[in-house]
């Protein structure tokens, strides 16, 4: 157990059975009233923000938490098996906790995966990864100016909004976290 004046930004603590990040933290004393510490919290589980008072001096409990790089190997049905990049043993993780980003997870790409203990609390995905369009319809020449966007399937099967100019074969920059067009990827 610590108190609140022990808090640093990127901190895990436990609250009220899940686990949260200290994004940020402040210690208000208001004049002739009690003190109190300030702080916004990330959920590790959902990502949810929210801000939260403490006592001055409160009790908490601090978590230590396990970051390590993974390479994605494959989607096996039940969950998607990585690989440890340095003891190479291989673990399965459900599809709810890689999340909504795990379209855009490709074969041998780098993540990081957050450990309570032998819990895994999160994966993080980059925030943006580079894919192959593999399907899409050809655009119309002299359509650009408008900025409209055409549907398009990458190489994981995802399927993305695209401008017009972009191709079969191109390679695109996808942000993970909202599955947005980001640009194109000269060839090298």
């Amino acid at each position: 157990m610590a108190t609140t004046a022990e808090f640093r930004p990127g901190m895990a603590i436990r609250m009220d059975g899940e686990l949260w990040t200290i994004v940020e933290f402040q210690h208000v004393n208001p004049g002739n009233w009690r003190a109190f510490v300030r702080a916004k919290l990330k959920s590790l589980r959902s990502g949810k923000v929210v801000e939260i008072r403490f006592r001055a001096g409160e009790a908490v409990d601090i978590v230590r938490i396990d970051t390590k790089e993974f390479q994605y190997l494959y989607h096996d049905g039940s969950g998607y098996v990585f690989m440890d990049k340095e003891t190479f043993d291989q673990i399965s993780v459900e599809e709810s906790v890689v999340g909504d980003g795990s379209k855009f997870l490709k074969e041998t790409e780098t993540v990081e995966i957050m450990f309570n203990g032998d819990d895994i609390i999160s994966v993080q995905i980059p925030v943006t990864v580079e894919l192959r369009i593999v399907e899409t319809v050809p655009g119309v020449r002299g359509d650009t100016a408008t900025g409209a966007q055409k549907p398009a399937k990458v190489e994981t099967g995802a399927s993305v909004n695209v401008p017009l100019f972009i191709n079969e074969g191109d390679m695109i920059k996808v942000d993970t976290r909202t599955g947005h067009y980001v640009e194109r990827v000269k060839a090298a």
